[in-house]
C-alpha cells in the first residue's frame, strides 16, 4: 500500500479553504514584497550603500548583494523544511514571515556607506541572508499548505494563488515605491524616502502574522502525525526514498530552472533594460511594470486552473518552446520602441571601436585592478546602451559612420567626464541619451510585449506548486520539493541579474545576457520531457507507487 492510501484526511469546508488560500497568499505577496523590494530600489540602493562612481560596478554589486539573499535560499529550504516535516507546516512558515519582516525593516534602518563606510554593505549582506534563509522556507511551506487542503480536482487552481502572489510581491513593490514618489520630492526620495517601503515591512508583518495565525495545521500533516507517520530525518530521506534522486534533478532542472529564469528575465531583466541602456525614465517603467505585473498575475490563476484538465506537463513545455522562440525577439522589439532614437542611430551611423587591449573588466575597480584605455570606452558604450563593432588595432579610435570621434585625455581618469564627452560626441550623430517619455504607442507596444513575457512566465509557473506537491511524498514533502525547487530559484534564478549583467558588460552586448536564460531553459525543456509524466494530474501514490 502506497504512503497515503491508509491516511484518513479530513475534508476542509469550503470556508476553511477560502480562509486558507486568503492568509497564505497574503503572507506570500508580504513576504516577496520584501525580498523583492530590494531588486526594485537597486538604482537607488548603489548610490547608498556603495562607494563608486562606476555605475557599471554600482549596479552589479547590487544584483551581487541581490544574489546573496539567493544563494542562501537553499540552506533555508534545508533547515525550514526539515521543520516543516517534523514540526508541522502552519508554525514554520509563521517563523519565515517573522524572520522576513524583521530583515527587511532592517534595511530600512541602515546608515549609508557616506556615515559608516564599509560597515553599510556587510550589514546590508547580512540582512540578505536572513531574507535568503526565511525564503527558503516560506513558499514550500505555502504551495504545500494549501496543496495539502485543496481537493485533488482543483490542486491546480488553488495553488496557482500562491503563484500569482508572488508576482503579486513585485507587483506591490512596485506600487509602494510610485505612492512614495508621489508623496515624497525626487530629491528627497533619493536621499532618504527610500526607506519608506523597507518600514513599511513591520506593518506588513503584523498583517501576515494576524492571518496566520488564524489557521490551523495542514490535515494531511495532523493525519500523519496520528498514525505516527512523521519522517525521522525529512533531509537523508529526501535522497534515500526509492525514485526520489531522480524527482529532485527533474525539480531542479526541468521545473525550477525553467520557470526561474522565464520569471526574473521577464520582471527584473526588462526592468534594468529599460531603466539602464534604454534610459526610460524611472517613474514610466514603474508604471509600465505595475500595470503589466497587476495584468499578470490573472494569467497565473489561468494556467493553473487548466493544468487540472491538461496535466502540469504541457502548460510548462508550450511555456518553455515558445520563450525559446520569442525571448531575443521580444528584447529587441523593446529596444526599439523604449528608444527608438538610440536604436535607429546605431543602424545609420554604426560606431566602431578600434585599438589594443580591448577587453572589458567589470570588476577592475572593485579588484584594484588597471582597466585598459580601451576597456573603459567599451564600459562606457555598454552602460549608455550603444552597440559597436570591435577590431584591433595598435592606436586607440572610435569612429561614428566614418568619422573619428575626439578622445579627451581627461575622459581616462573620470568616469562622469568621459560618460559625458562621449554621450555628447554621439548625440551629434543622433544618438538620444535624454531620459525617454515613449509615445503612447510605443507605450502600448512596450505593454504588450511584457504581457507577452508575462505570460510565458505564468505558462510555465501556473501549475508548479500543485506539481511539486504530487511529485513527493507527504512524509518528506517540505523538504523534498523546497530543495530543489530553492536551488533553482536561487542560484540559477537569484543570479541571473548578476550574471546578465556581467555577460553583457564583458561583450558590450546589451542582448547577450539573454543567452544565458536561452541555455538554461532550453536544458531544462530536455530534462522537464524526460522526467514529467505526460497526462491529467495524479496523485504521489498514482504516479510513482
Amino acid at each position: 500500500m502506497s504512503e497515503t492510501a491508509s491516511t484518513a484526511i479530513r475534508e476542509p469546508s469550503e470556508k476553511e479553504i477560502r480562509l486558507v488560500i486568503g492568509a497564505s497568499s497574503a503572507g506570500t505577496i508580504f513576504e516577496w514584497y520584501d525580498f523583492f523590494i530590494y531588486g526594485t530600489l537597486a538604482y537607488i540602493l548603489k548610490d547608498a550603500f556603495y562607494d563608486t562612481d562606476n555605475e557599471t560596478l554600482g549596479l552589479l554589486l547590487v544584483w551581487s548583494t541581490f544574489a546573496v539573499g539567493f544563494a542562501f535560499r537553499p540552506i533555508g529550504a534545508v533547515l525550514f523544511g526539515y521543520l516543516g516535516d517534523k514540526l508541522g507546516r502552519k508554525y514554520t512558515f509563521l517563523v519565515t514571515v517573522t524572520l522576513m519582516g524583521i530583515a527587511t525593516a532592517g534595511v530600512g534602518l541602515i546608515p549609508t556607506v557616506d556615515t559608516i563606510g564599509i560597515v553599510a554593505p556587510i550589514i546590508i549582506i547580512f540582512l540578505r541572508i536572513l531574507q535568503g534563509l526565511a525564503l527558503g522556507g516560506e513558499y514550500g511551506g505555502a504551495a504545500i499548505y494549501v496543496a495539502e487542503h485543496a481537493p485533488p480536482e482543483k490542486r491546480g487552481y488553488y495553488t496557482s494563488f500562491i503563484q500569482a502572489s508572488v508576482a503579486g510581491g513585485f507587483v506591490l513593490s512596485i506600487a509602494v515605491v510610485l505612492i512614495c514618489r508621489a508623496l515624497i520630492p525626487e530629491d528627497d526620495f533619493a536621499a532618504w524616502g527610500w526607506r519608506v517601503p523597507f518600514l513599511l515591512s513591520i506593518i506588513l508583518l503584523g498583517i501576515s502574522l494576524w492571518m496566520r495565525l488564524m489557521l490551523s495545521e495542514s490535515p494531511v500533516f495532523q493525519a500523519m502525525k496520528q498514525e505516527g507517520k512523521i519522517a525521522g530525518n525529512p533531509f537523508i530521506e529526501s535522497f534515500t526514498y526509492p525514485g526520489n534522486k531522480k524527482r529532485i534533478f527533474v525539480a531542479l532542472f526541468g521545473v525550477s530552472g525553467i520557470l526561474t529564469t522565464i520569471w526574473y528575465t521577464g520582471f527584473f531583466s526588462s526592468m534594468s533594460f529599460l531603466r539602464g541602456p534604454m534610459n526610460v525614465a524611472d517613474q514610466t517603467v514603474e508604471l509600465i511594470l505595475f500595470v503589466t505585473g497587476l495584468i499578470i498575475m490573472s494569467f497565473y490563476l489561468i494556467v493553473g486552473k487548466w493544468s487540472d484538465r491538461v496535466g502540469r506537463k504541457k502548460p510548462i513545455v508550450i511555456g518553455a518552446v515558445l520563450t525559446l522562440l520569442l525571448l531575443f525577439p521580444a528584447f529587441w522589439a523593446l529596444g526599439s520602441l523604449a528608444n527608438p532614437g538610440l536604436q535607429e542611430s546605431a543602424k545609420i551611423t554604426p560606431v566602431r571601436v578600434e585599438g589594443p587591449q580591448c577587453t572589458t573588466d567589470p570588476f577592475a575597480e572593485l579588484f584594484d585592478r588597471d582597466q585598459t584605455q580601451c576597456g573603459k570606452i567599451l564600459e562606457t558604450l555598454t552602460a549608455s546602451g550603444v552597440a559597436y563593432t570591435m577590431v584591433p588595432g595598435e592606436a586607440l579610435r572610435v569612429t561614428v559612420g566614418s568619422e573619428e570621434i575626439g578622445l579627451e585625455p581627461e575622459w581616462f581618469d573620470d568616469g562622469a567626464a568621459r560618460k559625458a564627452g562621449l554621450q555628447a560626441a554621439l548625440s551629434e550623430y543622433g544618438f538620444d541619451f535624454t531620459k525617454q517619455q515613449p509615445e503612447l504607442a510605443n507605450l502600448l507596444g512596450i505593454c504588450a510585449i511584457l504581457l507577452g513575457l508575462g505570460i510565458l512566465s505564468a505558462l510555465t509557473y501556473g501549475s508548479v506548486a500543485a506539481l511539486l506537491s504530487e511529485m513527493f511524498p507527504p512524509s518528506i514533502r517540505y523538504s523534498s520539493m523546497s530543495i530543489p525547487y530553492h536551488i533553482g530559484a536561487g542560484y540559477l534564478g537569484g543570479f541571473l541579474p548578476l550574471i546578465a549583467g556581467v555577460i553583457v558588460a564583458s561583450t558590450g552586448n546589451i542582448y547577450s545576457g539573454l543567452w544565458y536564460t536561452w541555455g538554461i531553459v532550453a536544458f531544462g525543456l530536455v530534462v522537464l520531457w524526460w522526467g514529467i509524466p505526460d497526462g491529467p494530474p495524479r496523485d504521489f501514490e498514482d504516479t510513482h507507487g
